[in-house]
């Protein structure tokens, strides 16, 4: 029987973070397989956790520290973050496909509460909810503000779950975005299940940990200032220039 879950990390030169990841992710599998000897009737079936690293061109030790730890590593040639999640999404043989990057931590019970969601057909999919790791004034103001932002689409940006079928029907992630391309992904499979009369479900009380790897770099109210630089670099021309320096040349 093949695995239930398939997990989809999405990595560029993430040797600092990704064991930290890996590690939650072991915790996460154990606790979901071994509850699966006492589970209700209801979840019986498939409990198996498979691990995708899709290296997006990785020139550090990404690719090795997550062999190391059992993961598949899928290499992805094309530098777009969406690009990387499909082309591990697309080596996934699970039912069920987590997406999850590689500067998180999963909470411990958070298959548990996946796996239990997933078994309901009235459930399109969904997405944990996500803390910091540290604390600031500007690291609280902002997400504050991006919790408000995001509860009004009814979206969440922790791990990300739906079944593999529908990943396969959306087209996966948009490659021609290089940055927002989850948002974009998830409103496609809210109007998928809008179409079917299912929902897009935020478990509870199994959050992620986000990393302030962005906010330790540039500063705790950087992303209270980015539209106003990204809006600048337009008019000067540069802002791919900027995209490339805030998600890709970091590392």
């Amino acid at each position: 029987m093949g695995p239930r879950i398939s997990v989809v990390v999405p990595a560029y030169n993430e040797e600092l973070l990704l064991p930290r990841l890996l590690d939650t992710v072991e915790v996460a599998r154990r606790r979901y397989e071994e509850a699966g000897a006492s589970e209700a009737p209801e979840t019986d079936g498939a409990r198996g956790v498979e691990v995708i690293v899709a290296d997006n061109g990785s020139t550090d030790r990404t690719a090795e520290l997550a062999a190391e730890r059992g993961a598949t590593i899928v290499p992805v040639s094309k530098r777009a973050i969406a690009a990387a999640r499909n082309g591990g999404a697309r080596a996934a043989k699970g039912e069920v496909i987590a997406f999850v990057d590689a500067d998180l931590q999963v909470h411990a019970d958070a298959f548990i509460a996946i796996d239990r969601v997933m078994r309901r057909d009235t459930v399109v999919g969904g997405a944990t909810s996500m803390t910091m790791e540290r604390w600031s004034v500007g690291i609280r103001t902002t997400y504050h503000l991006s919790k408000w932002m995001v509860r009004a689409m009814g979206l969440e940006g922790g791990v990300v779950f739906l079944r593999r079928d529908d990943f396969e029907l959306l087209g996966g992630y948009p490659e021609d975005k290089r940055y927002a391309e989850d948002v974009g992904f998830l409103f496609g499979l809210k109007r998928l299940g809008r179409e079917r009369g299912q929902r897009f479900v935020v478990p509870p009380d199994v959050e992620a940990i986000a990393s302030t790897r962005k906010f330790d770099e540039q500063g705790d109210w950087h992303m209270m200032t980015f539209p106003v630089r990204y809006g600048w670099r337009k008019l000067t021309g540069t802002a791919d220039r900027l995209v490339d320096e805030y998600w890709y040349t970091s590392r």
